[in-house]
């Protein structure tokens, strides 16, 4: 039974990864390695953001169960290092369109996914008794390649000269909100004291809200531009 809970958790997780990469036509463009090299990125991304959390935040990495605005604005605030590194990815990626986006999203949400959830997995979801909090961590993982996937976008959007002006302001905010949501979406879950079904919920409907603005903007430029 565990060993069948542990497949269903690791199938939830990755199954959804690998779908993305073989319908998107990433496999037709070979772009595996590229993926890999943005994974690479990712993890020393990761690095540099600790080792700036341990030296200038530290009581942000104390780990307390209570929400914290200060605390999780901080590490909000050098999660933007996740941008940078991103943005690198997207610059060191040939070609254009949509291929694009996806190697630079899929391979920075593969390599999180596997380093956040694998361990996870493989020690919680094996254990004996079954518990619901795996297949919701793992459902928060396909949230997240959603998450990343809109991040490389609108990147890629900012970056671009010819992006219309009345849309500029919302690309930014839509990357404010998207580096900081952890301040207003897991304070807004807080106040609501809401159970963790409806926390889920509620990610995924923002991230897809989030997702299907970037998506209109992005289908407007890659038309006019001929993507």
């Amino acid at each position: 039974m565990t060993l069948y809970h542990f497949g269903n958790c690791v199938a939830l997780v990755y199954v959804p990864y690998y779908m993305t990469y073989k319908y998107s036509g990433l496999s037709e463009y070979g772009a595996f390695w590229k993926c890999i090299q943005a994974g690479g990125i990712y993890i020393f991304t990761q690095l540099c953001k600790m080792l700036v959390l341990a030296t200038f935040f530290p009581d942000a990495l104390s780990g307390e169960d209570q929400f914290s605005v200060v605390a999780e604005f901080l590490r909000c605030s050098v999660d933007l290092v996740d941008l940078l590194g991103l943005a690198f990815v997207l610059s060191k990626i040939p070609g254009k369109g949509h291929s694009k986006l996806i190697t630079a999203g899929l391979g920075w949400a593969t390599a999180e996914v596997i380093l956040s959830r694998g361990l996870m997995l493989w020690v919680g979801a094996r254990g004996a008794e079954f518990s619901w909090i795996y297949i919701q961590r793992c459902l928060e993982s396909n949230i997240l390649l959603v998450q990343h996937l809109t991040t490389a976008t609108l990147l890629w959007l900012f970056s671009r000269h010819d992006l219309e002006k009345k849309f500029v302001p919302l690309v930014i905010a839509l990357l404010i909100a998207i580096s900081f949501r952890g301040v207003w979406l897991e304070g807004t879950l807080q106040a609501l004291s809401a159970g963790p079904w409806f926390g889920l919920s509620l990610k995924a409907l923002v991230t897809a809200a989030i997702g299907f603005v970037t998506l209109h903007v992005y289908s407007g430029l890659a038309q006019s531009i001929g993507l």
